[in-house]
């Protein structure tokens, strides 16, 4: 049995996010990924049980990415609205600076691939985040709805303006990202 690469599993990982955002995921064959990886079609077979799960696999990696960069330092002891912002400011930064992943990202949301992920396991990175909003809801903080729709006010507004395709006359400033937050935060505060 062959030993696992993390480099070369960064890589596969790596080439397939650029593949699949190039030629879109039916483009996107094994042979063509191992390729851009720079490793044989078996490597990438050490690593995923085939494209399918690669891909998902893929698709789960970047979540997991997303709610280590969300949540680094995170500190429960404060103030709900501070631990949002911080949360809301470090989100922010990791899609701005990795476009290609949430690129990625989109597409595979409206895939029928999307059906065959763990959004359990997904759900669960971010598991922090939702009990800051249930603490708020106790507190009588934050309006007490359902937690997927303190989400959607919460994070969606960041997908979107990170995301040079669909706000293009946004201007990245300190002021327009603080603002951004506080009619965020006002959807959701009580």
């Amino acid at each position: 049995m062959r030993i696992k690469d993390e480099h070369k599993q960064e890589a596969i990982i790596t080439a397939t996010i650029k593949l699949v955002n190039e030629i879109g995921f039916v483009a996107s064959s094994v042979s063509k990924i191992a390729a851009e990886a720079e490793v044989s079609p078996a490597t990438l077979y050490i690593y995923y049980k085939n494209k399918e799960d690669l891909l998902v696999s893929t698709y789960v990696d970047i979540k997991k990415n997303l709610s280590d960069a969300m949540l680094k330092g995170f500190d429960n002891d404060q103030p709900i609205r501070d631990i949002l912002r911080k949360i809301w400011l470090k989100t922010f930064a990791y899609i701005s600076e990795n476009g290609e992943y949430f690129k990625y990202t989109e597409q595979f949301a409206n895939s029928p691939y999307s059906g065959l992920v763990n959004m359990e396991q997904v759900n669960q990175y971010f598991e922090p985040l939702k009990k800051v909003f249930r603490r708020g809801i106790e507190q009588k903080i934050i309006k007490d709805v359902d937690i997927d729709l303190l989400w959607i006010f919460m994070i969606h507004p960041i997908l979107a303006l990170a995301n040079p395709r669909l706000c293009k006359n946004f201007e990245m400033t300190d002021e327009s990202v603080e603002a951004a937050f506080n009619l965020a935060w006002d959807a959701i505060k009580l």
